[in-house]
Parts: C-alpha cells; structure tokens; sequence
C-alpha cells in the first residue's frame, strides 16, 4: 500500500509537470496535494514496517515529537490544499471570465506559500504543547505512531491545559478549511443548479467531482476515527480506524483522480508513450 501511494502520487506529480495541457491552477494544486500525500504516508509507516522487520515497537522521545511535528504539518497540508483547490473549483465555475485574472500564477504561489506556513504554525503549536507534557518511563501508545491525543491521555503531569488547547487549535485549522469548502461547494452547486441545459450542468459538476471525492474521503475518515475513539475504548479499533485516513486515503487519492479525469488519463498515456 505504501508503494502504491508513493508511485501513484509520483505518477500525477510527472504527468502535471511535463504536459503543457495541465499548467493550469487546478493541476498545479493537485501536483501539491500529490507531494502532501507522499508526506503524509511517510511521516508513520516507514517506522511501522521497520518496526515490524525489527520485531521492535520502540521509538525515542525525540523521534516521537518529530514524528507529531510532521504529521501535523502535513494532515494540515492536505487540509488547506482541498480547501485552495474548493476554492479555485468556485472560481472557476462561479466566475468563468474572471478566471484567468484572478487565479494568475502569483495568487496561486501565494496560495500554496501561505498554505505551508499555515501548516507549519499547525504542527508547531501541537509540538509546543506536547513537549510541555511529562510523561513516565516506559510509556507504551496504544496506536502505530504519536497521535497527539493518544499521548495527552498518557501522560503523568496535569493535561487539562494541553488538552483544551489541542482541540482549540484543531477545531480552528480543521474546523477553518472544512467550512470554506462547504462555503465554496454550497455556491458551485447553487451555480451549476442555475444553469439550464443539463449537458452544461453535467460538465461543471464532473470539473468538481473528482476533488469532492478526495474531501469527503479525507474528511469522512478523520471525523469517523475520532467518533470511533470517543464511542469505543478499545485501542486496538482505534488504531486500525486510524489506518483509513493515514494510510488508505493517501492511497485512494491518485485513482480517484486518475480513473476521474481524462485529463489526467491523456497526460500519463503520453507520458509512458515517450518512456517506451
């Protein structure tokens, strides 16, 4: 599945960047989510298949908190981009003359720019918190990497501070882009329903179908683990619930939009037809 995922990602990532056809806002986006995608993976399993290869579940205080940096940073990533890319969707089918003006190549490094500092602030604040925790020796996680939550319930000093400020911090970096995508999603849809023919509304929803997919996927996983922690105590449930969205979502990302988009379809064709 790792392999996949990398591959996949990769795969999107060189047909974007070598087909003049795709050197547009929406690709560029989706090259980026790409990248994120390959982050995301990488922060946890690597240490689980080694973990696994070694027959050793250990990890040191330091790794654990790089390990919490990075996940954070690129769960925030995936975040922030689906909500760029909601964004660019509503411009493009809400604003179609002005398209072009307003997503111009240096809105769009602004975008991305902004998206990572805004991911990095994310991660940093979570690394902040967490490294003010103490914890006892021999602390054992009932999950397959350092999920900040998994670790305020395990440690030995007062967490009531900690804890409020995790959930504020991931209501506001979660909660933020989630309802800028229903912001943008609610006027597409209010836009496409406007349009009279049907082959017209058809073809503005199938620009947006693909992307729609990966936010209900990315989202429908997050929000389902967390539910799953607080209605069932068992860690092992947990832990494989925690598996759809750090391991299968990143995987599912590059079939979605390849098997989606013809775009996609003709620009890998053309790029196996000039490797072969």
């Amino acid at each position: 599945m790792y392999l996949i995922t990398v591959a996949g990602n990769l795969l999107i990532i060189l047909a974007v960047s070598s087909d003049l056809h795709l050197h547009t806002p929406m690709y560029f986006f989706l090259a980026n989510l790409s990248f994120t995608d390959i982050g995301f993976i990488s922060t946890t399993v690597p240490k689980m298949l080694m973990n696994i290869q070694t027959q050793s579940k250990s990890i040191t205080y330091v790794g654990c908190l790089m390990q919490v940096s990075f996940f954070d940073l690129f769960a925030c990533l995936d975040s922030v981009f689906l909500t760029v890319m909601a964004y660019d969707r509503f411009v493009a089918i809400c604003h179609p003359l002005h398209y072009t003006a307003i997503m111009n190549p240096r809105l769009c490094g602004l975008l991305v720019l902004a998206s990572f500092f805004i991911s990095l602030l994310n991660s940093q604040l979570h690394v902040l918190m967490v490294s003010q925790l103490t914890f006892c020796t021999d602390v054992e996680v009932p999950s397959f990497f350092c999920d900040p939550p998994q670790l305020l319930n395990l440690a030995c000093s007062d967490t009531s501070t900690s804890t409020i400020l995790v959930y504020c911090v991931g209501a506001v970096f979660g909660g933020l882009p989630a309802s800028g995508i229903l912001f943008s999603y609610t006027r597409i849809i209010s836009s496409i329903l406007r349009v009279s023919s049907s082959g017209g509304r058809y073809k503005a929803f199938s620009t947006c179908g693909s992307h729609l997919s990966v936010v209900c996927l990315f989202y429908g996983t997050g929000i389902g683990v967390y539910l799953s922690s607080v209605v069932s105590s068992s860690a092992r449930k947990g832990a494989a619930a925690s598996v759809m969205y750090t391991v299968v979502t990143p995987m599912l990302n590059p079939f979605i939009y390849s098997l989606r988009n013809r775009d996609i379809k003709r620009a890998l064709g053309r790029l196996f037809n000039r490797t072969s």
